[in-house]
Formats: structure tokens, C-alpha cells, sequence
């Protein structure tokens, strides 16, 4: 599965394998909470969203840090440009269940580059309007399976290449 995200991200094959792994291999975060920690990139949707799926020259991540109760989604252009510029979603997360984590979205807007040790940024608080939830329904220590609260079904690999954030940034 692994490599067919990453080498074949558009395939049809994709949506029987998770409804596959989330039967053999259920997640369940009171157990794998340390596996979820660390840096994730998307790489299948059946969201018809450009935002929440897997493009070429896109590199959409979602960064968690459950045991400071915090979460970042990050979308950039991919290559050396993408670090001019990018849009940036900060939430606190909270693990509810085996596999549900709620998500409150903070704030978000443009990140760019880190200039002479200080992050540019323009962020604005978010007023969250509606309960946001993923449940966690495939975990393990390089590929993670989730449905969100409208009913998206998102796939992701590790990228541990890419350290958390210091979130006092």
C-alpha cells in the first residue's frame, strides 16, 4: 500500500485496500498513541476538494503532536519555492477515544520563510462554527488511514524527514 501511494497515488486500487487494512488492521490509539506523533503527508483523498487531496507540485502535510495536544496542516508548493511560501492551519487535538481525535482549529492563514531566526507569518484566529473529528482507523509507524467528520476518507505516509514543529514559533 505504501508504495502504491507513493508511486501510484491516483490508482483505483487505493479505496479497496484501505476498506481491506481498516478490517485486518484496526487502529487503536490507546495503544498506538506514539505512532500517530510525527509528520504526515497525504497522499489519496475521495475528497473532490483540491485542497484535501494528493497533487503533483503539492505538498499538503498534516504535522500531530497528541501529547502537547496540538496539529498543524500545512499546504505548500512542492521544490525549493514551497518554502516562500505556504497556507498554514494550527488546531488543538485531543484523542477522545480508541480511535476518534477532535480537532479545533485555532488559527490559519500564510506561513513563509524563517528570516534572520524569526518566522514570517500572517495567521488569523479561526472561528470554529462546526465539531471537527478524524477518526484514526489504520495506524501503524508508516502509513495512517482516517475518515474526517463530512465523511472524506484520507490516506498518509510518514515523513519522518520532517521534524515537529517548535511550536512556540
Amino acid at each position: 500500500m505504501i508504495d502504491l501511494l507513493r508511486d501510484h497515488p491516483s490508482s483505483e486500487k487505493i479505496f479497496a485496500l484501505v476498506q481491506q487494512l481498516e478490517t485486518e488492521h484496526p487502529a487503536d490509539l490507546s495503544n498506538q498513541l506514539n505512532e500517530l506523533t510525527g509528520t504526515w503527508e497525504l497522499r489519496w483523498s475521495s475528497s473532490s476538494q483540491p485542497w484535501l487531496k494528493q497533487s503533483p507540485g503539492l505538498l499538503n502535510l498534516q504535522i500531530l503532536d497528541p501529547n502537547q495536544g496540538r496539529g498543524r496542516n500545512i499546504l505548500q508548493l512542492g521544490g525549493p519555492l514551497g518554502q516562500l511560501a505556504g497556507i498554514q492551519v494550527d488546531a488543538d487535538i485531543s484523542v477522545v477515544s480508541q480511535q476518534r481525535v477532535n480537532v479545533s482549529f485555532k488559527r490559519g492563514g500564510w506561513a513563509g520563510p524563517t528570516v534572520a531566526g524569526r518566522k514570517l507569518q500572517l495567521l488569523r484566529s479561526i472561528e470554529q462554527s462546526f465539531p471537527a473529528w478524524l477518526d484514526i482507523t489504520v495506524l501503524d509507524d508508516a502509513l495512517r488511514i482516517c475518515r474526517g467528520n463530512a465523511g472524506t476518507i484520507f490516506a498518509l505516509v510518514k515523513r519522518p524527514d520532517i521534524r515537529l514543529p517548535d511550536w512556540t514559533l
